[in-house]
């Protein structure tokens, strides 16, 4: 009568935890390996490549329009986050293309567009655990915000600048939003620098990806910090140039990412 009990719990049909793969160390400068053999995947199929980073940089640049309209473009930053907490999610067909390339396979438009991914369905709840993180970071940031500067309306660009950098409760949100934002940018990076490409490539489900995500990073701390500051600085750079540079650091950030993962995490 127990065990029939038990079988029938909540978690009878849970998939059981996966494998977590073995985790190689990496040299200190292995990013730039990374960056060089995504630089070649992205002009093997520059079309498919560019045409990735064209979307993502118009969302890009969609958002900071209705900033604007808003007049709340301070939130730029914050909102730049959400697009590199989802990045991994989003370049799937990247890793498709990598991927591909790896095979000496021909790669397509169709052929990208119907990839097959080893965890879709863990994919899709790592996803939905991305978004709900963005919707807690964005929801801090606003606290934060009101906290410092009052339930007013929020300052011009021209306005929030200055207050920002030369006064008391500018400087206050400046060193503390950066570092509750270090703080989550952290975490998040952490369960997720090698999980999306390890679900599409392999069927794990979605915690043995993060634990596995977890002692990547710990195990190659210095190198894993190095990627990290990397991507943080080619999507500033493609932020500051009127998101015209997104169009090609977002698909060269994709296709290392394999890349990164397939030296961290070999089969």
């Amino acid at each position: 009568m127990t065990d029939a009990l038990h079988a029938a719990g909540p978690f009878a049909q849970a998939p059981a935890l996966s494998e977590t793969p073995e985790i190689r160390k990496v040299p200190l400068d292995a990013a730039y390996a990374w960056l060089e053999a995504g630089w070649k995947d992205l002009w093997t199929a520059p079309r498919i490549s560019l045409a990735y980073g064209a979307v993502f940089a118009a969302f890009a640049y969609v958002a900071a329009l209705q900033l604007t309209r808003l007049n709340a473009l301070p939130f730029l930053l914050p909102v730049a986050f959400g697009f590199l907490l989802m990045g991994p999610v989003l370049a799937a067909g990247l890793y498709q293309i990598s991927r591909l390339r790896e095979r000496g396979e021909p790669i397509t438009f169709r052929g990208v567009a119907l990839a097959e991914w080893a965890g879709r369905d863990q994919l899709t709840s790592f996803g939905v655990l991305l978004f709900l993180l963005y919707f807690f970071w964005m929801n801090t940031a606003l606290l934060l915000f009101m906290l410092f500067f009052g339930a007013a309306n929020f300052p011009t660009v021209d306005e929030f600048i200055p207050a920002l950098l030369f006064t008391d409760h500018g400087q206050g949100l400046l060193l503390t939003g950066t570092a509750v934002g270090a703080l989550f940018a952290a975490a998040a990076y952490t369960i997720s620098a090698i999980a999306v490409p390890l679900m599409f490539d392999r069927k794990v489900d979605a915690v043995t990806a993060m634990i596995a995500s977890a002692r990547a990073v710990r195990t190659n701390l210095p190198a894993m910090a190095l990627w990290a500051a990397l991507i943080v600085l080619m999507t500033f750079i493609g932020l500051v140039l009127l998101f015209v540079g997104l169009v090609i650091a977002f698909p060269l950030i994709g296709h290392a990412s394999w890349h990164a993962y397939k030296e961290l995490a070999p089969a």
